[in-house]
């Protein structure tokens, strides 16, 4: 099968769900920094339809502007034996790969929310998980409209994506749910998207991520929150069993997210390109902001002990526990501001551009507001 002309994604997963519906009847209960979460996931909720530039045309050879540093295979002897031709293929590609795997974790999430509204304690939590489920539908639907009418390639889910998926789809604690996608996936997309924010040269690219991050900023807050309280009162062998769960998946999310599918189906050699994936530059960043946001929720979630050091250790990645979580959640969300207001700021130009061209009435409510 020709690389290009991989059939669409279609079919379902089934997945067994665990767990109870939890209903409580203290309306009143939530803390303070939880009720602001929920405030501002009201507040910020955008439409992907009228927000982003839909009418924008990507360059088809690079559709999200991607530089080679950010090609895992560049400057590997392979990257060097490819000609120009087959050097497109890869960047559209990757950028097919990773736009999927974007798409299948975000509906993972969107599963994940809702089970997080059935299965929270208490009444703020629900409210705020009631929020994060619009924000990941509008996830899901921003990046399956940019795969299939910009990037135009698409993945399956990937092995290791599909089995952190279903490990925490099928545990029936509510605190596992929050662990595996609030601290862990989430915790995956805030590095993959401030990468790409900082990276991608495609305006609509740069844009989507910039808004996807704001909310993905909120989701990690969430889950520190939601889990300090809890996990300050469990004993020395539940705490150990979340340790455990989450140093596997620390290990899954350093290993597992190269794109092996991708390598084997553009048959460049593809345990090369993976051993060449795997010690790229761009791997490298990605690991260093993946474990700058997991381990500082770790260890102020009180799941930082004998277990998890040596994991961290082991990893190369200790160091990160004396970094502010908060504080880079913050400065993430507040980067991601400044880069929608400028895009937000750039289509009301537009719209007023073409008003005053005589263009009529914008059809864009949120731009011309």
């Amino acid at each position: 099968m020709e690389p290009d002309t991989m059939a669409r994604l279609a079919g379902n997963w089934a997945v067994p769900l665990g767990g109870d519906a939890l209903f409580t009847w203290d309306y009143s209960a939530g803390t303070e920094q939880m009720l602001d979460l929920y405030s501002r996931g009201k507040q910020r909720q955008w439409d992907a339809e009228l927000r982003l530039d839909w009418s924008h045309d990507v360059d088809p050879d690079n559709p999200l502007g991607l530089s080679d540093e950010f090609v895992w295979i560049a400057g590997s002897p392979v990257w060097e034996r490819l000609p120009d031709a087959e050097r497109v293929t890869v960047r559209r590609h990757l950028a097919g790969w990773l736009y999927s795997q974007f798409l299948h974790g975000e509906q993972g999430a969107l599963v994940c929310s809702a089970k997080v509204v059935q299965s929270a304690p208490d009444i703020a939590s629900k409210f705020y998980g009631a929020t994060q489920v619009m924000d990941e539908a509008r996830h899901v639907e921003a990046f399956q409209r940019m795969l299939q009418t910009k990037i135009k390639v698409e993945y399956p889910i990937s092995t290791a994506l599909g089995g952190l998926l279903e490990t925490i789809i099928g545990d029936g604690r509510w605190d596992i749910t929050y662990l595996g996608m609030q601290v862990m996936i989430e915790g995956l997309a805030l590095a993959s998207f401030s990468i790409q924010r900082d990276r991608m040269r495609d305006p609509l690219a740069r844009a989507l991520n910039a808004y996807v991050l704001q909310d993905e900023a909120r989701h990690v807050a969430f889950g520190r929150l939601a889990l300090r309280d809890y996990y300050g009162q469990l004993s020395a062998a539940e705490l150990r069993e979340r340790e455990d769960f989450a140093a596997e998946t620390c290990w899954v999310l350093k290993d597992r997210f190269t794109g092996e599918e991708m390598w084997r189906n553009l048959d460049h050699g593809a345990e090369e390109c993976i051993a060449a994936a795997n010690r790229s530059p761009a791997q490298r960043e990605f690991r260093r902001r993946l474990f700058s946001r997991i381990v500082p929720t770790l260890k102020d979630i009180n799941l930082f002990g004998p277990r998890m050091r040596e994991t961290l250790r082991a990893l190369g990645v200790l160091g990160f526990g004396k970094v502010d979580g908060a504080e880079l959640s913050a400065e993430d969300e507040r980067i991601a501001d400044e880069i929608a207001e400028a895009e937000l700021a750039a289509r009301r130009r537009e719209v007023s551009s073409a008003v005053a061209r005589g263009a009529g009435p914008a059809d864009d409510g949120e731009a011309a507001e």
